[in-house]
C-alpha cells in the first residue's frame, strides 16, 4: 500500500484513487458480507465516509490501508447490524466475531464461495480474504484490521484450516426459485426489452420507481427514470437473459454478438404488485458479478 500525502493531493486525483480501489474494496466487501449486493452497499457506504473525512484528515500516509480500514469497519458495523436483526446473537457473540486469538503460522491461497467465507469468524474473514485473495502483507492487515501482528497470523492460521474443512463438504444449496408471479413479471420484461419497445417496457414502471445506476448516479420517478431506457435503446452491445443473483429477479446482461455466453453484469429488478418498483443496474459496476451466485433462467 503506496504512501500519499493527502494536502498535495487534490479531491480530484482522491476521486481517480477511490475509483482504481472501488473493484478491490468490493472484492474484500463481498466476502465479509457474504453477497455481492450487501457488499457493494456497504462500499457505498464507506466511500461516503471516506469523502466525508477526507477534508479533515490531514496527511494520509497510506491512503489505500486507510480505505480499507473504513471499508473494513463499515462491514463490521454492517455486520453487527444484521445479526442484531436477526437475534441469533448476543452481545458477547458478536464481541467474538471480531476478537482474534492467539500466534499460530502459516500461509496457503484460499478459493472459497461467499457463502463459505460466511462461516469464518469475521478477524479469521478479514484477514484470509485480504492476505490470500488481495494479497496484502501482514502488516497491512495490521493496519486494516487494527490486530496485532500475531493476532493476524493467529487469524489466518485458524481461517485457513477451517476453509479447508469447509472445502470437503458439499455445496450449499441453490438460492430459492423465484415465485411464479415474479418469474413471469421478469419475463415480460426481458422480452419487451430485448425487443426494444421502450414504450412497453415504460408502461410497467410504477410511479415511485427508484433506478440505483451503481456507482454513477441514483434517480426517482417515472419522468426521470424513462431517460434511463432511452438510453439504453441507443447502446448496442446488450441482450438481456432472465435469471436471479443470489436468489433474487436479475436481467443478466450478455454480449449482443455472443447472447448464450457469460453474462457480463446483471440488473436487479423489484415489483410492488405488477409495477416495477426498483431497478438496480451493475453496468458500470462489473466487478460485482466475480462470485455472484448466478442462475440463468430458461
Amino acid at each position: 500500500m503506496s504512501d500519499f500525502a493527502a494536502p498535495a493531493a487534490s479531491r480530484d486525483a482522491f476521486d481517480r484513487l477511490l475509483g482504481e480501489l472501488r473493484p478491490k474494496l468490493h472484492r474484500y466487501c463481498a466476502r465479509m458480507t457474504g453477497s455481492v449486493i450487501d457488499g457493494e452497499d456497504v462500499v457505498q457506504e464507506a466511500i461516503i465516509k471516506a469523502l466525508e473525512a477526507f477534508a479533515d484528515a490531514g496527511p494520509i500516509a497510506r491512503p489505500e490501508g486507510w480505505l480499507f480500514r473504513i471499508a473494513h469497519n463499515t462491514a463490521l458495523d454492517f455486520l453487527r447490524l444484521r445479526a442484531r436483526r436477526a437475534g441469533d446473537l448476543s452481545d458477547e457473540d458478536l464481541a467474538m466475531l471480531i476478537e482474534p486469538t492467539d500466534i499460530v503460522q502459516g500461509r496457503e491461497i484460499a478459493a472459497a464461495s461467499l457463502r463459505t467465507f460466511m462461516r469464518l469468524p469475521a478477524a479469521q474473514r478479514s484477514s484470509v480474504i485480504l492476505m490470500d485473495v488481495l494479497g496484502y502483507t501482514l502488516d497491512d492487515i495490521g493496519g486494516v484490521t487494527g490486530a496485532t501482528l500475531p493476532a493476524v497470523k493467529a487469524a489466518l492460521h485458524r481461517g485457513r484450516a477451517r476453509l479447508r474443512e469447509l472445502a470437503a463438504e458439499p455445496e450449499d444449496a441453490r438460492p430459492p426459485a423465484l415465485s411464479a408471479r415474479e418469474h413471469a413479471l421478469l419475463t415480460a420484461y426481458i422480452d419487451r426489452f430485448n425487443a426494444r419497445d421502450v414504450d412497453a417496457v415504460r408502461a410497467m414502471l410504477a410511479d415511485e420507481v427508484r433506478l440505483d445506476l451503481v456507482a454513477r448516479h441514483k434517480v426517482a420517478g417515472r419522468a426521470e427514470v424513462s431517460k434511463y431506457f432511452t438510453n439504453y435503446d441507443k447502446l448496442q452491445d446488450w441482450h438481456l437473459v432472465a435469471g436471479t443473483v443470489e436468489g433474487r429477479a436479475a436481467a443478466l446482461v450478455c454480449d449482443v454478438r455472443d447472447p448464450g455466453g457469460p453474462p457480463l453484469y446483471f440488473v436487479l429488478l423489484a415489483w410492488s404488485g405488477n409495477r416495477l418498483l426498483h431497478i438496480r443496474d451493475f453496468r458500470y459496476a462489473r466487478y460485482a458479478i466475480e462470485s455472484a451466485a448466478v442462475v440463468a433462467l430458461c
